[in-house]
């Protein structure tokens, strides 16, 4: 296997390893080419793409048509145990959270995924479905390159900062009027809040493979623990103004069959609702992962109340 390239030139081709590597920005996100998706990836294949994902944060693999949701799941487990939704049911039996436009389910807003639990998904894999004609492309940031944007001595705040997440977010804050009068997100809220998870994390996370320092934010943080509504806002405004930042991020145009994976501790994501009422369904699957610990090591704390907890244990 040859060596890593440590800083490849920006939107030109070039190796990671043995793979075909297209950079799409010059902060975060690749293309991979060549590669056929499945659970019986070769060993040596698969540690490429990993080592690649921690270095560009979201990897894109167009032409995977062949993956149906038994498939996906399969590839799913090269990368650990895979984890539902803690809120939403699972489509017909499978651990797939399925994100259908015509129920509500467009995620127009920044976020790391499920940040409301204490050990949220390490990593996440979509796959294009049913793609409109015309927009719907989702950009990614990076929270690493966010968090090093950052003057000293915000950073030295940041490092001591802690935020309380919730599945309870504002959610209006986030939608449009016509959006928060369509049924089904009405619906889909419904089901997403069924039951209040939240958890406090640190405001910079330390990465448990790579040790790069991101930011933990996004539209599940409620506020900074110790500080009142008004000053949480603010401050969490500045921070989140570094993560989205178009210098650190990337956008992918769609195609159906598209597969896209990132890491889950190291970025945000938004997914552009400007299609209408064009059909837009992705599939993702989420690999469980770590308790997150900040800069001076402690670790996040599970703040969901307990009579949550024992509903959840009776229940699996």
């Amino acid at each position: 296997m040859s060596a890593i390239l440590s800083s490849p030139a920006p939107l030109q081709d070039t190796r990671d390893s043995d793979l075909d590597i297209v950079r799409q920005a010059g902060h975060i996100g690749a293309e991979v080419r060549g590669v056929r998706l499945s659970g019986e990836l070769q060993p040596e294949v698969f540690r490429s793409i990993k080592v690649a994902l921690l270095k560009h944060k979201v990897l894109f693999f167009r032409g995977q048509q062949h993956l149906d949701d038994t498939q996906q799941q399969a590839f799913g487990r090269l990368w650990g145990e895979l984890v539902p939704h803690p809120t939403v049911p699972s489509k017909d039996g499978t651990k797939l959270l399925e994100l259908d436009s015509r129920h509500g389910g467009r995620a127009n807003s920044w976020h790391t995924d499920v940040t409301f639990e204490v050990a949220y998904p390490q990593v996440s894999i979509l796959r294009a479905v049913v793609i409109p004609p015309y927009g719907g492309d989702t950009v990614w940031a990076n929270t690493v390159a966010a968090y090093e944007s950052l003057p000293d001595d915000l950073k030295a705040l940041a490092d001591r900062l802690r935020a309380v997440h919730g599945n309870d977010y504002d959610y209006a804050a986030s939608r449009q009027p016509a959006d928060l009068a369509d049924e089904g997100v009405r619906r889909y809220k419904e089901v997403f809040t069924r039951r209040l998870l939240e958890a406090e994390h640190p405001v910079v996370r330390v990465h448990p493979e790579t040790g790069e320092r991101s930011l933990v934010l996004g539209h599940f943080v409620k506020r900074l623990a110790g500080h009142s509504t008004h000053d949480s806002g603010h401050l969490l405004s500045v921070l989140q103004s570094h993560v989205h930042r178009l210098e650190n991020t990337v956008s992918w145009r769609w195609t159906k069959g598209d597969v896209a994976i990132w890491d889950n501790r190291a970025t945000q994501h938004y997914a552009i609702n400007d299609y209408g009422d064009q059909h837009r369904v992705v599939r993702r699957v989420t690999i469980a992962g770590d308790v997150p610990h900040g800069v001076d090591g402690a670790k996040s704390v599970d703040l969901t109340a307990p009579a949550v907890r024992a509903a959840e244990a009776a229940a699996a």
